[in-house]
């Protein structure tokens, strides 16, 4: 018998072993375990666990209230730093928003009014025709244009100041630590853990000590959102940087520059066009912070957006949403433009006047003078007016009232359908789960899958789930996120493989799918809320909405990449196109589909705080109500929970994706 086909074979009795021996002990390890008087086996004792929450807590308050250096405090640092970052946000949020003002409070007096709303759209039509041509132009100046006309451009412009000033923070900050860990190797093994546990904790986890740390406001938010957001930036520059062809850099070596003088003059510039797809990524992140960071005094759009789901104002809430939307649209197609343009070469402007050559910043600096003078006389020109606003308000409510009228029993129907049959089950069967055997087999995964290192990860990170008592609130996430990773992936991966083997399928999935990617996740609730209530259906609607993005995406991309000689090959040996799809395309695409079931996993957990919001008890609750009573520790403690479970969700998948490339010739095996 071939040796690959034992392999398999001994997997295979492995996997069905391991499963039945875990149905048994869910189906009947609680009677068991009561008849032997070993009920710890499946609910872990309160005298073991670890009072980690208070020590965490404790040391929180140390820091705060006790860490003095020689001449100032831990508090007076923090505060410091708060004032440095507070000074840039509201030059910039008065002169887009709010205007300059003298005196304070009540007092306060505007003395010069904010930018107006003609000159910030010629300003960034101007940038749009820059970065690429009129097609951009026109699309970005649209987008703004309809900031103002629907009634959001305030709000967008207070929220568009936050990006301005988090994202410089965390391309620079992001830059630097991505140059030093490609400089030094042993700094990137230390800063891979910690960004794994940057984009895996939840935001709500760390949101409670950065207010002890720099109080309520805006600054607390601007901290947040730049943690949240330059993760990516740090892959990717030390990514990029590796990435630079070795005979620029011997070229480099050569020319006799110092260290510094390579980084900056040879390394940056090359990888230049690498480096801005993280920026981009840093501006996404940030404006996907917006709703988040109004809980802790942002304001903007995302602070309608919280305030509509608070009062269940389905028309104000997807207003505010799609206006978060078309303003992340714009920045986005914006930062890509200039990304391609940053690997093109362009002549210097030559004229022999200001105005030829540099005709834009002419025109909008003109426009900026006449809005200025004339909107002292004419309103207008400096606030768009408000009687010539629109909404679509009523369109989303009335929608969402219509069907609820007409189609209550169907959605109900719906609902108790799969509570009965597919949540439920999956529930009890993980919480029944002798907590001993699931740390067992999760050991087992990662031994399978990565060896005794990605074993002994896992073990530790479970026993620690299991040692701070939050065993049964995880299980509830793992059952919850599960649940939806499966209908994610169920509807998805068709999704993305029709999308990459049909073109008309694929463009008018691709437009869902950026909608769906740029909707804030607040805004799936407040329909979702309304149409089936409260409860773990709605979570798992909300979830799966907001996770659906990359299975599409992934699988499409897979399915794409595969040899066209492949294929061709199969042609040849005469294959129907369902034996190409069936035993070419997916096959090979395997790989690609596991890591986009991967960040489905990374979504649905980063989701789970959110749908707290709907009943969830699970460890997004946990972090919430930490954040509600202020409780450091909790919060921490549950967030490290939800982090450790997407870190072994994330080794496993991308090792048995690996496994999958190395078996199907796309990869070499390293002994």
């Amino acid at each position: 018998m071939d040796a690959r086909v034992l392999e398999q074979r001994k997997s295979l009795a492995l996997w069905l072993g391991l499963f039945a021996l875990t149905w048994f002990f869910a189906r009947f390890g609680a009677s068991i375990s009561e008849a032997l008087g070993m009920e710890w086996l499946i609910s872990y004792p309160k005298e073991w666990i670890i009072p980690l929450n208070d020590k965490v807590s404790a040391l929180m308050k140390w820091l705060v209230e006790d860490v003095h250096f020689i001449l100032f405090s831990f508090t007076d640092m923090t505060r410091a730093l708060a004032w440095l970052i507070e000074q840039p946000y509201y030059f910039v949020r008065a002169l887009l928003a709010t205007g300059f003002e003298q005196g304070v409070g009540r007092r306060a007096v505007q003395i010069v009014p904010p930018l107006s709303w003609l000159t910030i759209l010629a300003g960034v039509i101007a940038l749009g025709h820059y970065a690429k041509d009129w097609f951009l132009a026109a699309i970005v100046g649209l987008s703004f244009a309809y900031l103002a006309i629907f009634g959001q451009w305030e709000s967008a412009m207070v929220t568009l100041a936050s990006v301005v000033v988090a994202v410089p923070i965390g391309v620079i900050g992001g830059l630097l630590l991505g140059i030093l860990a490609y400089r030094h190797p042993r700094f990137d093994r230390i800063m891979t853990p910690v960004l794994d546990l940057m984009q895996t904790i939840p935001i709500f986890a760390y949101l409670v000590p950065i207010l002890f740390m720099f109080g309520f406001g805006p600054v607390s938010a601007l901290v947040a959102t730049v943690i949240y957001a330059m993760p990516p930036m740090v892959r990717i520059t030390a990514m990029a940087l590796k990435a630079v062809d070795p005979e620029i850099k011997d070229f480099g070596v050569m020319s006799g520059c110092t260290r510094s003088q390579m980084t900056w003059r040879i390394l940056v510039p090359s990888a230049l066009s690498s480096l801005m797809v993280g920026v981009n990524q840093v501006i996404m992140l940030s404006l996907n912070m917006v709703i988040i960071a109004s809980m802790i005094g942002a304001g903007g759009l995302g602070f309608d957006v919280l305030s509509s789901l608070r009062r269940l104002n389905i028309g104000g809430g997807f207003e505010a949403g799609i206006a978060i939307v078309i303003l992340a649209i714009a920045i986005d197609r914006l930062s890509q433009a200039f990304a391609v343009r940053s690997s093109q070469i362009h002549p210097a402007p030559q004229g022999s006047n200001i105005f030829k050559r540099h005709p834009r910043s002419t025109l909008v600096a003109l426009v900026l003078i006449v809005a200025l003078i004339v909107g002292r006389f004419v309103p207008a020109f400096q606030t768009y007016p408000d009687e010539m606003t629109l909404t679509t308000g009523a369109f989303w409510s009335d929608g969402v009232k219509y069907l609820n009228i007409n189609y209550f029993d169907v959605f109900e129907a719906v609902k108790i359908f799969f509570l009965t049959w597919f949540l439920l089950p999956i529930k009890r069967f993980f919480l029944n789960i002798p907590w001993p055997w699931f740390i067992v087999v999760i050991t087992i995964i990662g031994w399978k899958f990565g060896g005794w290192k990605l074993a002994l990860m896992n073990g530790v990170m479970t026993l620690f789930i299991a040692s701070t008592g939050m065993w049964e609130k995880a299980m509830v996430t793992v059952y919850l996120c599960g649940a939806s990773v499966i209908i994610a992936s169920a509807i998805g991966i068709p999704l993305g493989v029709l999308a990459a083997i049909n073109q008309r399928a694929g463009r008018v999935i691709g437009v869902v799918i950026d909608t769906l990617q740029t909707l804030p996740s607040f805004v799936y609730l407040i329909p979702v809320v309304m149409l089936f209530r409260i409860g773990d259906f709605t979570a798992m609607i909300a979830i799966v909405l907001y996770a659906l993005v990359p299975a599409v995406r992934y699988a499409a991309h897979g399915v794409k990449s595969v040899s066209p000689d492949l294929i061709e090959a199969g042609i040849v040996s005469g294959c129907t196109k369902r034996q190409i799809l069936t035993r070419i395309r997916l096959p090979l695409a395997l790989p690609e589909i596991l890591l986009g079931i991967n960040q489905t996993i990374m979504l649905a957990l980063s989701m789970l705080v959110i749908t707290a919001l709907v009943g969830t008890r699970d460890l997004g609750q946990e972090v919430y109500i930490a954040l509600t009573k202020a409780d450091t520790g909790r919060g921490l403690v549950a967030g490290f929970a939800i982090a450790f479970i997407a870190i072994m969700a994330d080794r496993i998948i991308n090792a048995s994706a690996k496994n999958a490339r190395i078996r199907f010739g796309l990869e070499a095996k390293n002994d």
